[in-house]
């Protein structure tokens, strides 16, 4: 799992949306509650931050050089959804 979560240069955050209580950011909790640590631990230095707030719906969003965002909704997926989503994320620049 560690290779997953090496960052590309060019990323610079990372930054979940999720709420704390519903049902549709189970999985995305989850996935977090897993996956962090290891993120951490192989990016040290790049920002992973986690926005809670209720009724929102789960997204995850990338800012790479130059103010560049993507992002990607996490409504609906499963662990293994999520996990594909967000490597592809932090894999690849704009």
């Amino acid at each position: 799992m560690s290779g997953k979560y090496t960052f590309t240069k060019a990323l610079k955050e990372v930054r979940f949306h999720l709420c704390q209580t519903s049902e549709h950011s189970a999985a995305t909790r989850s996935f977090l509650t897993r996956a962090y640590p290891t993120m951490k631990k192989n990016n040290p230095h790049t920002p992973i931050m986690i926005r809670e707030a209720l009724g929102v719906e789960p997204k995850v969003f990338a800012r790479y050089e130059y103010g560049k965002e993507k992002r990607e909704e996490l409504m609906g997926l499963d662990d293994k959804e999520i996990e594909s989503k967000v490597t592809s994320l932090v894999k690849t620049g704009i």
